[in-house]
Formats: structure tokens, C-alpha cells, sequence
């Protein structure tokens, strides 16, 4: 099973990025193949343009592994009630796989999480993200994850994730994911009852 994670900021290290690589961790320790396309890799990501065909070769790597993806992982930073747009334009960019035979996230599980410094726009953010998800055909997950980043550091300099309760529902969505996909997603989503 692949899970492919898409998140993260022009900052290194940034919450959500340590997020997606947190539930990354999880699934692979549960015995998942994982890929993470992080910050640095969504900076340098030309703008999503429909009117033009030709793709970058990071553009390429990304739509074609999604495509193998048997469940996805996304994290985005709320900013102003919604998600980032490097994040959004990775989303937008995958519009390259509407003529697939499983075009966007169809008969994937998705997991969602949500870094921002403020309940109000985990919240808000939360519900765009699955607003999005749902448009592109995937399955959210029952749990979505939101972290409040507001006064406080979730994670060490290694990535480690400090806040129990934080790190229990990263290993939650991770968990989720891969009951999903293990009950038949492509004939059953049995999560999604």
C-alpha cells in the first residue's frame, strides 16, 4: 500500500509539513510504503496553468504518484480560513488525472490535518479541505486532525512530535487510512457509513 503525503510551507520544519510526516511515520511503521512531497518540493512547483499542457518533471513525479497512491495524506497551514495556496495549486495540478479510470481521489481514503494558530481557522480550514477532497471524489477520513500552533511548538527540531494528544491523533489518521483501504475502498468504503 502507498501513502502519499502533500503538505508543508516555504519554512522549513514548518507544523504542517511535521504533521504530514508524523502520519506518514505512523503508516509506515504499520507496514504502508509512504512518499511525502513537502514544502520545499510544493514551492517549486510552477503555477497550476490548465491552458498549458507542458509539465515540469516535479509536476510529472507528483501527478503519476498520486495516480499509484492507494490512500493520500494532506496538511495545510489555515491561512484566512482556507488552505495555503501551495498546497492548493499541488490540488489543482492533479486536474491532470480527470481522465483516469480512478480520476483525482476516487476510491481513496484522504486524511486531513490543519496547522494554524487559532481554533477558529483549524476549524474553518478543516471544512475547506474536505470540501476540496470531496470535489475531487476521495474519501475523508472520519477524524480530521487540527493543531492549534498558537503560543506553543508541537514538535522538536527532529521532527518529533511532543504533545501526546497531538501525536495520538496523527497515529489515528494513519490507522484510519489503512482500515479503509484494508476493507475493500474501491468496492466498499466501509469507513465512509
Amino acid at each position: 500500500m502507498l501513502v502519499v503525503g502533500i503538505g508543508g510551507t516555504t519554512r522549513p520544519h514548518s507544523s504542517s509539513e511535521l504533521a504530514v510526516a508524523t502520519t506518514l511515520r505512523a503508516a509506515a511503521e504499520q507496514g504502508a510504503a509512504t512518499r511525502h512531497f513537502g514544502g520545499a518540493f510544493l514551492a517549486s512547483l510552477p503555477h497550476y496553468t490548465p491552458d498549458n499542457p507542458h509539465r515540469t518533471a516535479p509536476q510529472l513525479d507528483l501527478v503519476d504518484t498520486i495516480r499509484r497512491a492507494d490512500a493520500v495524506v494532506i496538511g495545510t497551514p489555515g491561512y484566512h480560513g482556507g488552505i495555503s495556496a501551495l498546497v492548493k495549486n499541488a490540488l489543482d495540478l492533479l486536474e491532470d488525472l480527470r481522465d483516469d479510470n480512478r480520476p483525482y481521489f476516487q476510491d481513496r481514503a484522504v486524511g486531513c490535518i490543519v496547522t494554524a494558530a487559532g481554533w477558529q481557522a483549524c476549524g474553518t480550514t478543516l471544512t475547506s479541505l474536505r470540501s476540496v477532497v470531496h470535489a475531487m471524489r476521495g474519501w475523508p477520513t472520519p477524524l480530521g486532525v487540527t493543531l492549534n500552533t498558537s503560543g506553543t511548538s508541537l514538535f522538536t527540531p527532529d521532527g518529533d512530535c511532543t504533545d501526546r494528544a497531538a501525536s495520538a491523533r496523527l497515529t489515528e489518521l494513519a490507522q484510519q487510512i489503512l482500515q479503509f483501504d484494508s476493507k475493500g475502498s474501491r468496492n466498499t468504503p466501509a469507513l465512509a457509513r
